[in-house]
């Protein structure tokens, strides 16, 4: 391990946080780092390419709006 300072967005590291359900910030960090690690250049392009492809039918923005809204 290795010992950094830096200046971290506060609102993203707490989104992130929720998300990961990470209980400090070096956890947090730590989970998003390994899943940025784990996801390859290929599966980020075909996940892209399925949602352009399926986002009509799978996605409803209203409702995404809406909960990034209320901060669901």
């Amino acid at each position: 391990m290795s010992w950094t300072s830096m200046d971290i967005d506060d609102h993203l590291l707490a989104l992130a946080q929720r998300q990961l359900g990470a209980r400090t910030k070096q956890e947090t960090i730590n989970r998003a780092l390994a899943l940025a690690a784990a996801i390859s250049a290929e599966d980020r392009a075909r996940t892209l390419s399925w949602l352009q492809e399926n986002s009509d039918s799978s996605l409803d923005f209203d409702v995404l709006e809406e909960r990034e809204r209320s901060g669901a």
